[in-house]
């Protein structure tokens, strides 16, 4: 009996047809025609779509779901998505310009992360939008440049609570944080919002990211809400939005298994009905990036030559860790492991070979897949790797080594 170790998740949100790979209804050598080259990034709009929709299905009414743009900020996709949520959360003054564009009302964008310039802070102040303070010092900043303009800025303070979100793959909560103010802090500073006169929106706790774990999700959200009741009274107005933060992680490698979000909606109902018997007036918001478009995109390179090296077999493709660096191992994992990858053009093809995938770049960490089992792949095929739709395109240094760019397009 053949042992094998744990396997991709199958990535049957992308549909196969003549032995290619289709994206938003295209065949993966028609879209790479279309292009006009590679490497490229593809986002399929009906899987953004489809995937909002479900999570509207599985999540509680009247809850309310923003879209986190620092997962993909492409304007055509934030144009997408201006019609299918209830708000955007930005990380910088260049992400509100892209929103500001859409048709989503500035009362339902907010602005969150540390250090944010003085020209940022006046922009949001301007903007309208609601500015998530991170420390004591930003709070003053933001009343000076408030008075200033004579423009009364929206404030919710990001809390750094006690707590974390167990199993995230990064931890933005408990502990010492550069993220929000310690919870412990909190009586004072609401006491200084008041005299300070600033239009409070209410809190921001976001205690971690790229969850698999539906009761971590569960616990950390129970803990936001009852944390947000316990602050209550000491708010200088009733609390108007209450952002929980997202988490909501997908599979990216072997052994990895999708998170069940409906038990994590049905627990949710039941701490919303218990914030708002204090709370009515009070929206809920998540705020999810990675979960809404990470599954919705792929990056797609071409192998420009094959080689073996002492019993070794080495697609070389035109792209690599300056357009992906996630997919290269080097955005925050310990261990390095392959994304889920596929041949494009040959996803039926039985005949297959163990290869190691490498870039173009002269280092040894421009590796997108190493030993994984795919189909036989010769040059001019197009390597896909799939899981790409979120912290890919941006999260990557295009100029390391003056490589060209890489394109991006919504289909």
């Amino acid at each position: 009996m053949i042992k094998t170790g744990p396997q991709h998740p199958p990535m049957s949100q992308f549909t196969v047809k003549n032995n290619e790979l289709m994206i938003g209804g295209v065949e993966l050598t028609r879209l790479t025609a279309r292009v006009g080259k590679t490497p490229f990034y593809a986002y399929d709009r009906r899987l953004i779509q489809d995937r909002v929709a479900e999570l509207r299905q599985q999540m509680p009414p009247q809850l309310k779901i923003h879209y986190a743009m620092k997962a993909n900020p492409m304007p055509a996709i934030v144009q997408h998505m201006a019609g299918l949520v209830d708000g955007f959360d930005l990380a910088s003054a260049a992400e509100m310009m892209v929103a500001l564009d859409t048709p989503m009302n500035p009362d339902d964008i907010s602005i969150a992360g540390p250090a944010k310039r003085p020209q940022e802070l006046m922009q949001a102040i301007a903007a309208g939008i609601t500015i998530n303070v991170e420390s004591t010092n930003e709070l003053e900043a933001i009343a000076q440049l408030s008075g200033q303009s004579g423009i009364r800025a929206q404030v919710a303070v990001r809390i750094n609570p006690a707590f974390e979100l167990k199993a995230s793959g990064m931890k933005m909560g408990g502990g010492p944080k550069q993220f929000g103010i310690d919870e412990e802090l909190l009586p004072n500073v609401l006491k200084r919002i008041k005299a300070l006169n600033l239009d409070f929106k209410g809190f921001h706790i976001y205690s971690g990211s790229q969850n698999l774990k539906a009761e971590s999700i569960i616990e950390a959200q129970q803990k936001s809400i009852d944390l947000a009741i316990q602050l209550s009274d000491f708010c200088p107005t009733p609390i108007k939005k209450l952002n929980i933060g997202g988490g909501y992680g997908i599979p990216y490698f072997p052994g990895e298994v999708s998170l069940d979000t409906r038990l994590v909606g049905e627990a949710l109902a039941k701490a919303m009905d218990k914030f708002h018997m204090v709370n009515p007036q009070s929206e809920v918001i998540i705020e999810l990036g990675r979960y809404l478009v990470g599954e919705a995109g792929v990056y797609v390179c071409q192998v420009l030559d094959k080689k073996i090296s002492r019993g070794q077999i080495f697609l070389m493709v035109n792209g690599g860790l300056h357009h992906h660096l996630a997919a290269s191992g080097n955005f925050g994992q310990v261990i390095r492991k392959n994304y889920p990858v596929a041949i494009g053009n040959k996803m039926n093809v039985q005949k297959k070979e163990t290869v190691n995938i490498v870039g173009p770049l002269c280092t040894p960490l421009d590796m997108l897949a190493d030993r994984m089992e795919l189909p036989v792949a010769e040059i001019g095929d197009l390597v896909v790797i799939y899981q790409s739709g979120a912290y890919g395109y941006t999260a990557s240094p295009h100029q390391f080594l003056s490589q060209p760019q890489a394109e991006q397009l919504l289909v």
